[in-house]
C-alpha cells in the first residue's frame, strides 16, 4: 500500500507564500507521477500542478508563473512553492500518484491521494 502525506497549508494574505510538500512511502511505491490537485468549497477537484520522476512538468493555465513543483526522488516528497497567492487559490490542496503511466493529470486517475491540507488565502 502506498501512503501520502501533506503539509504545509495555512492562512496567508493576498500576495503571499506557502510552500506545500507531500512525502510518499510504503514498500510497493515507485516513482510514480506525483501531482497537486485543488478543492474548493462546492466545487469539483482540479489539477494544479504535476510531474514525473524524470522532471517533466505540466501545470494549470491559472498557476502558471505563480507555483512551481519539485520532487526530490530520493526522499520519495513533491514540492509545491506557490507565490502571489490570490483569494481564489483557496482550497484543501491534494497530493495524488498515478502508478500507470502515461499520465494525464486528471483526478480520476490518480491511484493514490493523501488527506489533503487547507489553503486560505484572505483579501
Amino acid at each position: 500500500q502506498v501512503q501520502l502525506v501533506e503539509s504545509g497549508g495555512g492562512l496567508v494574505q493576498a500576495g503571499g507564500s506557502l510552500r506545500l510538500s507531500c512525502t510518499a512511502s510504503g514498500r510497493t511505491f515507485r516513482p510514480y507521477p506525483m501531482g497537486w490537485f485543488r478543492q474548493a468549497p462546492g466545487e469539483e477537484r482540479e489539477f494544479v500542478a504535476g510531474i514525473t520522476s524524470g522532471g517533466n512538468i505540466k501545470y494549470a493555465d491559472s498557476v502558471k508563473g505563480r507555483f512551481t513543483i519539485s520532487r526530490e526522488n530520493a526522499k520519495n516528497t513533491v514540492y509545491l512553492e506557490m507565490n502571489s497567492l490570490k483569494p481564489e487559490d483557496t482550497a484543501v490542496y491534494y497530493c495524488g500518484a498515478d502508478s500507470l503511466p502515461p499520465v494525464a493529470w486528471r483526478p480520476g486517475d490518480m491511484d493514490y491521494w493523501g488527506k489533503g491540507t487547507l489553503v486560505t488565502v484572505s483579501s
